[in-house]
């Protein structure tokens, strides 16, 4: 049984822990940077007189003998996804000054001064983006102003949803030299300047694909030129087919390495469906999962299984939710009772289906993988089934972006969050079917709303499956002992049989009180590894 963390015992006998094994505000400090502007590049002007109303012009040199040395330097440090701390530094002989503060955003604020000093301001942004500050501090007595800006881009990054086109697969030579990649060796995804994207993403959505394998491993995704972390995206077997969602960040020069950590070559298909950038496009919102389609019971298309080489539609604006005008949605799409092997393409409403997979299956095997697709302009998406057989498809939305949600991303250097086989990790011992961990995540940081990980179930002891979902009680009620028993919902992350080790990305909503669930589903114990690749944040 999972021992939890003593902090964190309630009543529940679920195990829990008091923080995540990371820290998130030290994990987002490589987005958050610092822009200076010296007082040497303040710009000197005098102020019209009373009887010379004219506009005022830059003082020659030696002008002003009152207050000469008239400077203002400037500092800014961003904290948030939107949020900055302006230091105005200020030189000035003993005087009463005005100190005007223009964003850039169309906001402004004035404070008073007295000689030289220091003025701290925060400031929110209601978009991502770059802004270009002017702080004009002014003396009256003097008729002198001092002026100095300074352009600062914000942290986060919204989202731009993109057709799903495939960048590599090194079966075809598309992307890549055709060839398997070898063990323990990579390839590169170029994402910048392929089709339509652009040259400054930040992080990109790829659903990365490992085919034709021959032995154990897993494949890490990371940005190019930067430290290769010891976190896994896909996880296989030999012989298998193995697809899983990853949001990776994006190096300067536009591309990604993928590495196989296997004993044997095997080859690789990435294709993308969107990318970041800190340019005003798409937040984020997350939710509680919500089915929208069941095929089994007739929800959100026919019931019944989708016949080979089929495709059905499904509404996805303006139910349970989701509002029109969303942009692009999160999903979790699920495969089960297929007669025959085959992969799932999902795609936006209005257009042909593209030559992408988002969830590969064998058959007899349910199998679950996260799907970003962009929505078509009627608010639907489109699902084909690729076999030429039957099969049933159950789809989860548990989030969506859209121009008016406000979740900007934070790309993370993939951190453990826990792992219960680690006798160190904050949760250790399996966790037993039908009951849940409950991680904090951002109980003390609201704002941060919703969370990028790798779940990982591995030494599955008989069939089941993962769900991932907000927590209804808060920390207070489990350090007091006054929780109670959560109803997960009926939605599944990933899916497993006996012996088999699943990854499965999550975008899991903190709720209302910031704690995240993590139940299994089935009725024997399982390990639980979870990887934090980001978050979102709305301040």
């Amino acid at each position: 049984m999972a021992q939890a963390d003593p902090a964190a015992s309630g009543t529940s006998g679920a195990p829990g822990v008091s923080a995540p094994d990371v820290d998130l505000d030290e994990a987002a400090a490589a987005n958050f940077k610092t822009y200076t502007s010296p007082a040497d590049r303040s710009v000197r002007k005098t102020l019209p007189t009373a009887g010379n109303k004219a506009a005022a012009a830059p003082m020659a040199e030696g002008a002003v003998a009152a207050n000469p040395d008239l400077a203002v330097a400037l500092g800014a440090t961003s904290h948030t996804a939107y949020g900055l701390e302006l230091k105005t530094t200020i030189t000035s002989a003993p005087a009463s000054l005005k100190v005007t503060i223009i964003w850039g955003d169309g906001t402004t604020d004035t404070a008073d001064a007295a000689g030289s000093t220091e003025l701290l301001k925060q400031h929110t942004y209601a978009e991502v983006g770059e802004y270009a500050i002017k702080v004009t501090v002014t003396d009256a007595a003097n008729n002198v102003t001092a002026e100095n800006d300074l352009y600062i881009t914000t942290p986060g990054s919204d989202f731009t949803p993109y057709t799903p086109t495939r960048l590599l697969d090194t079966r075809s030579g598309i992307g890549a030299p055709k060839g398997k990649v070898p063990a323990y060796g990579t390839t590169r995804v170029k994402v910048e300047g392929s089709g339509s994207i652009p040259d400054n993403v930040t992080a990109v959505v790829l659903n990365v694909t490992v085919t034709n394998t021959t032995s154990g491993g897993h494949i890490t995704a990371y940005a190019k030129g930067t430290q290769r972390p010891t976190s896994s995206n896909v996880n296989f077997s030999a012989g298998q087919t193995v697809p899983n969602l990853v949001i990776v960040p994006v190096s300067a020069d536009g591309y990604v390495e993928l590495y196989n950590a296997g004993w044997e070559s095997v080859d690789l298909l990435a294709d993308v469906t969107g990318y970041f950038t800190r340019t005003a496009s798409s937040g984020y919102t997350p939710m509680a999962p919500a089915r929208f389609v069941d095929t089994r019971e007739g929800l959100g298309t026919a019931k019944g299984q989708v016949a080979g080489q089929a495709t059905f539609g499904t509404q996805i604006s303006g139910l349970r939710g989701v509002p029109q005008g969303a942009k692009a949605v999160a999903l979790n799409v699920t495969v089960t009772n297929p007669k025959e092997a085959g992969h799932l393409t999902v795609f936006p409403s209005g257009q042909a289906a593209p030559s992408t997979s988002s969830v590969n299956f064998t058959a007899g095997l349910t199998i679950a993988n996260s799907v970003i697709v962009p929505v078509g302009p009627d608010g639907k998406i489109s699902v084909r089934n690729g076999a030429w057989a039957g099969t049933d498809v159950i789809v989860d939305v548990v989030g969506y972006y859209s121009p008016e949600s406000k979740g900007a991303y934070l790309p993370l250097a993939p951190e453990r969050v826990l792992d219960t086989r680690d006798p160190e990790s904050v949760v250790y011992g399996p966790l037993e079917g039908q009951s849940y961990i409950y991680v904090p995540f951002s109980d003390t940081e609201p704002s941060r709303s919703g969370f990028v990980l790798n779940t990982t179930v591995t030494n599955t002891n008989g069939d089941g499956y993962l769900t991932v979902s907000p927590d209804p009680n808060t920390w207070d009620q489990y350090v007091n002992g006054a929780e109670v028993w959560p109803t997960p919902p009926n939605s599944s992350n990933l899916n497993w049989t006996k012996g088999r080790t699943v990854p499965n990305l999550v975008q899991a909503s903190t709720g209302a009180n910031g704690i995240v669930d993590f139940w299994n589903r089935g009725w024997d114990d399982i390990d639980l590894v979870v990887d934090l690749f980001g978050y979102y944040d709305t301040k």
